[in-house]
Parts: structure tokens; C-alpha cells; sequence
């Protein structure tokens, strides 16, 4: 489900900025076929409703950051209104999100644990 895409928190922040700088002029997005699909949609996940194999992925994960990522993570969800409302809609807040999944289809899903 989610183990092949499951990123650090910070890849929100850079799915989300639609600014990117092609490395090689004159190639269209087109070409580049490694690039990141687009956000279409966002999709909310508490930890606790993931596989037990998922689970231990996700803390895997959040156990690689550093302390500035949650942060530019939670900046950028409260600049997004999209993910907000995601997130308002599940009764989650921007702090409570500790990864991010990104599937090929373009559903940014938002992976929240509760404040315990």
C-alpha cells in the first residue's frame, strides 16, 4: 500500500512547491520520466490504521529526520489548502502529521500520529 512510496516528512514540502529548475535546459517535463507525479489529491492515514509492516516503516522513517523537517512539513501543510482541509476533514491537525506518501496516481497521503 504504502511501503513503496513512504518518504521522509519533507517531501510534502517539495511535492507541494510546484518550483523546480530543470537540470538540463530546452527538456520538457515530459521527458523527464523519474520525475514526481503532480498532487492530485490528499488522502489522510492515522499510523495506527496502517499494516503492523507499516507501521514499523513509518517509525523507521520519522527516526531519519531531523528536527527541521517536521517543521518545514507542517509550514507547508498550513500553506496548502488543500492538505488543511484534508486534514480538518479527519479532525487532524498539521503538527499531528509525521510522514508522507506519494502514490503514482498523485494522492499525497498524509500520515498522522496523535499527540500521546
Amino acid at each position: 500500500m504504502l511501503a513503496a512510496s513512504l518518504t521522509l516528512v519533507g517531501a510534502c514540502a517539495a511535492n507541494a512547491q510546484s518550483t523546480s529548475t530543470p537540470a538540463q535546459p530546452a527538456q520538457p517535463p515530459a521527458a523527464e520520466p523519474d520525475a514526481a507525479p503532480k498532487i492530485q489529491r490528499f488522502n489522510v492515514v492515522d499510523v495506527s490504521e496502517l499494516p503492523q509492516e507499516t507501521q514499523k516503516q513509518v517509525e523507521q522513517v520519522v527516526a531519519q529526520g531531523n528536527d527541521e523537517t517536521p517543521k518545514q512539513l507542517h509550514t507547508t501543510i498550513e500553506a496548502t489548502p488543500e492538505a488543511k482541509a484534508a486534514l480538518d476533514a479527519k479532525g487532524a491537525k498539521p503538527d499531528q502529521v509525521v510522514a508522507t506518501a506519494m502514490g503514482k496516481d498523485g494522492t499525497l497521503t498524509l500520515i498522522t500520529k496523535k499527540k500521546s
